[in-house]
């Protein structure tokens, strides 16, 4: 096992403890303060699904927040069908006042729930692969993945906020129901909820070590390194690329899905650029090289931007922008690389006094040295 691996294995048992724990009983499990934990929890989601495709796979999306957006818009189009039932024609209002006088087809399949899940993920997911699949296989790299991905993220979010009889344009969709589940009526301020969205992100960590730790993972890595000496040893680079690219855009979408239930409405800023530029600081922040740390780097910034809002309502973001500077000139790996140096130099001190320590033996008992080393 090697050392980043099994410092994330320990970081997840850590980090298990501290959301499943610790953070429900900092708040006293209050309502209000659970949602607001619930929301960290789906960004510091989406902070580890671009850990996934940048820090193992060395694929920067910037455009993280395409699918991020989809799996919020989709699952904002069930719960707004729900709260439209009662209408004439189950119409959404922005649609009556558009004057359309029926649902698009598109909008049909999200009726129901199954669908609604199950398109929330496989959306992102076959979005991702056909644009990883015309990148990669092009072998598009480096800074030019991250334009067209930036590129194309705002090219939809102009086209969301253009089509306001199918999107809602610039106010999105808003006025939603709550979801239901196998007949629970989901309510986002309850201990419940905070605990499904909790649930489901360890469970997606638990899957993406799984994958880091897996041959799969292996090649990624070697992708990131050397794309061109894994191609000579035969492996499909492009597949693998695909691979972790949808896999990232997957937990994106999941990630968009439990935002828009948080926050109760899903708008054109969900693929904004300043929310895909702020997935790539938290993961920065935590340290692109581990999925549970980059996790933990979307959960730190976002409670300390809560807590400096409260306690420096105009300088909080000058604060917040010297820390990300001091971060990126002193931590370029993330507190993640904090931890891993840190380790090396305790290893490499016990490392050193165990010899000094063998050395000393054999100098003060020299028949020992002479049957341990032989007499030569």
């Amino acid at each position: 096992m090697n050392n980043g691996f099994s410092i994330d294995c320990i970081g997840y048992a850590m980090f298990a403890v501290f959301v499943l724990l610790v953070m429900p009983w900092m708040v006293d499990y209050s309502g209000y303060e659970l949602n607001t934990y619930a929301r960290y929890l789906a960004l510091g989601m989406a902070a580890a699904a671009l850990a996934l495709s940048w820090g193992t796979a060395g694929l920067l999306n910037l455009g993280q927040a395409l699918t991020f957006g989809i799996g919020a818009y989709i699952m904002a189009m069930h719960l707004k069908l729900k709260a439209s039932a009662s209408q004439a024609g189950g119409l959404p209002d922005f649609m009556v006042w558009t004057n359309m006088e029926e649902l698009p087809w598109f909008w049909e399949p999200f009726h129901s729930v199954g669908i609604t899940l199950a398109a929330g993920v496989l959306v992102p997911v076959g979005i991702a692969g056909l644009i990883g699949g015309f990148m990669f296989r092009g072998r598009i790299t480096g800074v030019f993945v991250a334009i067209i991905t930036l590129s194309l993220m705002l090219a939809v979010q102009l086209w969301m906020i253009a089509e306001q009889q199918f999107t809602g344009g610039q106010n999105g969709l808003t006025g939603l129901a709550s979801l239901e589940l196998f007949g629970w009526s989901v309510d986002i301020y309850t201990v419940a909820f905070y605990y499904l969205v909790a649930g489901c992100l360890m469970v997606i960590l638990a899957l993406a070590l799984l994958l880091v730790r897996s041959k799969a993972g292996l090649v990624l890595k070697a992708i990131k390194a050397d794309p061109e000496r894994v191609r000579f040893f035969g492996y499909d680079v492009a597949r693998y690329e695909v691979l972790a690219f949808s896999t990232s855009a997957g937990i994106a979408g999941v990630a968009g899905m439990f935002y828009a239930m948080v926050l109760e409405f899903a708008s054109p800023t969900y693929m904004g650029l300043s929310l895909s530029l702020a997935f790539v600081i938290w993961a920065a922040v935590g340290g692109r090289e581990s999925i549970v740390a980059a996790t933990l780097g979307g959960i730190g910034v976002n409670m300390a931007e809560g807590r400096l809002s409260d306690l420096f309502f105009d300088q909080w973001t000058l604060i917040l922008g010297v820390i990300f500077i001091v971060v990126v000139l002193f931590l370029p790996r993330g507190l993640f690389g904090l931890v891993m140096d840190f380790r090396e130099k305790l290893e490499d001190f016990y490392r050193n006094k165990t010899k000094a320590s063998t050395a000393s033996d054999m100098e003060s008992n020299p028949v020992s040295a002479i049957d341990q080393g032989g007499d030569k």
